[in-house]
């Protein structure tokens, strides 16, 4: 029996948007972001963090966790919604 993907959801969509948000306020790539998860023990490809910043691949919790560190934020911080000027910056408006 083939499975089906679960449908990412409206947390999973905003925890996506907060990941490359963060990740581009610092000045960081994805490569660079992948590496520094990687050096704190959880392997993770640029490839990888593309899909999840796309919604594209699921963000579980040790992800979650160790680009939260990586980033140096709480991975509360991720789950939060982004500020409004953040999300208006993101759109290009």
């Amino acid at each position: 029996m083939a499975t089906r993907p679960v449908e990412i959801g409206p947390a999973g969509l905003q925890t996506a948007r907060a990941i490359e948000h963060r990740r581009l306020a610092r000045g960081l790539t994805q490569h660079q972001l992948a590496v520094r998860c990687t050096a704190l023990g959880r392997p993770m490809t640029n490839t990888a963090l593309s899909r999840t910043e796309r919604a594209r691949r699921r963000c579980d919790i040790d992800d979650l966790v160790a680009i939260a560190a990586a980033l140096g934020v709480t991975p509360m911080t991720l789950l939060l919604p982004l500020p409004l000027e953040a999300a208006v910056d993101r759109r290009g408006c």
